[in-house]
Parts: structure tokens; C-alpha cells; sequence
């Protein structure tokens, strides 16, 4: 049993390592290729009849790189495509939806203080909400391919919103913030599959048939490309955003993952105006700086109190002597320890959370600082409320620890 709980393990370690190198590979070359369209010198007659060229030196060589707007003349007799990279991507982040979300759906994906779901439910409204999101990306594109694309992503901007605060309304928040995630990989790699590659095939078959290809298949296909382009440093956010309670576990978890939308704009809008040679649009280091001072405020926003933070370090033997903590140490034993232990009593588990063990009076003050963020700032644990911890007993925690900063000499 034991062998198989092992590699268990390093099946979820194999896909989560296969996610990371493929997403490497195609936020890499997204990125290069936007940069690389943006610099292009488009001010010369070239001979070859290309829109513009680029001149770059890297690894010792120089390269020497032309666009064309539509197509070249003929058909190269070799072709590169830019397409795995996207499918590879999002097959293995699906897997590790599987693997984490629904086969743990009752640990990670559900909690019952949110919405009471079966795992059936719960992994239907997932997959349900995935295909969503791009059938209504994909219409709103229609809608909007010959309007004003800052508009356009006005609208993009709301739905995100909406799907924001209905994912912080029916999953856990670690679930919901990766679920939206999730939801704009889906379009982004929606977006190659379904548009920027049929497009280029045709494209292609028009050449080999000696036929001039439309130009609007590139000018859609940049459309979803530019998309892409600015929502994928949110989306990284978001799938790393699980292992920050601060971020997911807190009532205003649905308003952060929406700023950080925002964030991905202001970022990328000052790469691509540098890109462009357009200037420097310092004013966005301005901006994103203020919205990230506000999501780390709205992170514990619900938790503030006119006496303020207590300081987060401190000697075990300080927490171990403030008032509350004998009434803490019954909470953690009854709400935690089944997990936290050196053989973990709850079903499936065969070794202690990143081996945070919390057995004895010394171990829960050691984990003083984490079991406040996890626990009392916010409810990452337990995970999905699987015990049943009550707000009196998250409240307990935080009064013990504040106080223990108070008294706290260091």
C-alpha cells in the first residue's frame, strides 16, 4: 500500500513538473514573439516584400528577421509551428486538475461552509464552468472583431470579474482562485487551438494552392494572440496563488484575483510601449506598486483592529506563556492534529502536511506564525473545513497570537 502512496505521489510530481516545463516554453516564445512584432522596422522598402524586419544578436550570433503581413509569395520548404507548446500546457495543468481537485475534491476542491456540494457536483460545475468560459470569450471576440479592442477588453475585464466572485461563491478559495486560473488558460489555449491555428492552416493551404490568402485570418489570429499576451502573467499568479493563503483564503480572495488582472495590464502594457519603442510608460510602475499594496491590505482587511498587527516573530517559549494558548492547544489537537501528526490518522494521508507535525504543546508553539496565517488571519486550514473549525475558535488563535506579540520582548 504504502509503495503505491508513494507513486501516487510522484505521478503528481511527474505532471506538475511537465506543466511547468511546457508552460515555461510557451509563455517563453508568447512573449518573444509579441516583443519581436512590436520592434519590427516597418519603414523599409524591403525587396523580399515583408511588413518589417528585426536585426537581433544572441548566443554569440546575429539573426535576421522578417514578417510578412500576410504571407510570403511561396510556400518555405520548411515551416515552423508554435503550437504544442499551448496544447502540452494545458493537458498537463488539466491533469493536475485531476489529480489534486477532483480526486481530492473533498479535501482542495469542496468546503462546506461555502456551498454544501457532492464531489459529482462539484467536478461537473468545474468542467461546466471551463467550457463557459470560452464559448463566451469566443462570442464576445465575434461580437467585438471590428470594434475598438480597448473596449473589447473592458468586457473581458467584467466577465473575469463575474467569474471571480462565482468561483469564490461555490469552491473552496484555493479551488477558486486556481479554478479561474484555469478558466482563462482554457481561452488562451482555446484561442490557439480553435482560431490562431486553423487560421494559419488556411493560410498555408491558400499558398500551396497558388490562391492570395485573406488578410483577415492574420488580423484575427493577432487579436487572439495580443489576448494572450496580457493574460498570461494573472494567470501564472493564479496558479501559484494555492500555496498563498493570504491570497485565497480570505473573504476578499474574488477582489484580489480581479486586481491582479489589472496588475497583468499595467505589466505588459510597459513591456510592449518599450517593445514598441513608443517610450516609457513609468507611470504603470506606479500603478501596479498601488495595486499590489491594495491586495496585500485586502488580505487581511477582515481581520484588522484598531490595535493593529501584532509582529509575527517571536520565541516559542512567548506563545507557549501568553494567555489563550492552553485554549489553542485543545483547538489544534482537535482540529488539526489528525493531519499534523507523525502517523496522520485521516484517511489517505501517510505522512504529515509539509511535515508540520503539531502533537504537543511545543510543536504548536514552534508553528505559532503558521498556524495564525493558516488558521486565524485565514482558513487555508483546514483544508476545506474538513473539521469543522468554528470562527470562535479562528478567533481564539488570532487573540492568542496578537497578544503573544504584545508581550513579546524581541
Amino acid at each position: 500500500m504504502y509503495d503505491w502512496v508513494v507513486l501516487w505521489e510522484w505521478v503528481e510530481i511527474a505532471a506538475r513538473w511537465v506543466h511547468v516545463i511546457t508552460a515555461i516554453a510557451w509563455i517563453g516564445s508568447s512573449f518573444y514573439f509579441i516583443a519581436l512584432d512590436l520592434g519590427l522596422h516597418r519603414d523599409r522598402n524591403l525587396a523580399s516584400g515583408a511588413d518589417g524586419e528585426e536585426w537581433q544578436v544572441h548566443g554569440g550570433g546575429f539573426y535576421h528577421i522578417q514578417k510578412y503581413l500576410v504571407a510570403p509569395s511561396a510556400m518555405p520548404d520548411h515551416l515552423v509551428w508554435f503550437k504544442w507548446e499551448s496544447y502540452a500546457t494545458w493537458l498537463s495543468g488539466f491533469a493536475m486538475l485531476v489529480l489534486v481537485y477532483y480526486l481530492g475534491a473533498e479535501m482542495f476542491l469542496i468546503d462546506p461552509t461555502v456551498m454544501e456540494l457532492s464531489v459529482g457536483q462539484a467536478v461537473a460545475i468545474s468542467l461546466a464552468s471551463l467550457a463557459f468560459g470560452w464559448v463566451a470569450y469566443n462570442t464576445l471576440c465575434k461580437v467585438f472583431v471590428n470594434a475598438d479592442q480597448n473596449v473589447l477588453m473592458v468586457v473581458l475585464f467584467v466577465v473575469l470579474v463575474g467569474m471571480s466572485w462565482f468561483y469564490a461563491q461555490v469552491f473552496s478559495g484555493r479551488a477558486a482562485l486556481l479554478h479561474l486560473g484555469a478558466f482563462t488558460a482554457s481561452i488562451m489555449s482555446g484561442n490557439v487551438f480553435f482560431v490562431i491555428m486553423p487560421n494559419q492552416r488556411i493560410v498555408v493551404a491558400d499558398l500551396k494552392a497558388g490562391r492570395k490568402p485573406d488578410p483577415k485570418y492574420g488580423k484575427i489570429a493577432k487579436q487572439r494572440s495580443t489576448h494572450n499576451n496580457y493574460l498570461t502573467l494573472p494567470v501564472v499568479f493564479l496558479m501559484l496563488s494555492n500555496h498563498y493563503p493570504l491570497v485565497f483564503a480570505t473573504e476578499w480572495n474574488w477582489v484580489i484575483a480581479s486586481l491582479v488582472f489589472l496588475m497583468g495590464v499595467t505589466i505588459r502594457h510597459w513591456f510592449n510601449t518599450r517593445h514598441a519603442r513608443q517610450g516609457n510608460p513609468h507611470w504603470t510602475w506606479f500603478v501596479t506598486v498601488l495595486l499590489f499594496l491594495i491586495i496585500a491590505w485586502l488580505s487581511t482587511a477582515p481581520m484588522r483592529t484598531v490595535d493593529g498587527e501584532a509582529r509575527l516573530q517571536g520565541a516559542a517559549l512567548v506563545y507557549a506563556s501568553a494567555d489563550g494558548f492552553e485554549d489553542v492547544v485543545g483547538i489544534v489537537l482537535g482540529r488539526c492534529s489528525m493531519c499534523h501528526a507523525a502517523e496522520p490518522s485521516w484517511q489517505g494521508l501517510h505522512w504529515a502536511p509539509k511535515g508540520v507535525v503539531l502533537e504537543t504543546e511545543a510543536q504548536i508553539a514552534h508553528e505559532a506564525r503558521r498556524i495564525y496565517l493558516q488558521s486565524g488571519v485565514t482558513h487555508a486550514m483546514p483544508p476545506g473545513n474538513l473539521s469543522y473549525m468554528e470562527p470562535q475558535e479562528r478567533a481564539a488563535i488570532v487573540e492568542w497570537f496578537r497578544r503573544a506579540g504584545k508581550e513579546d520582548p524581541v
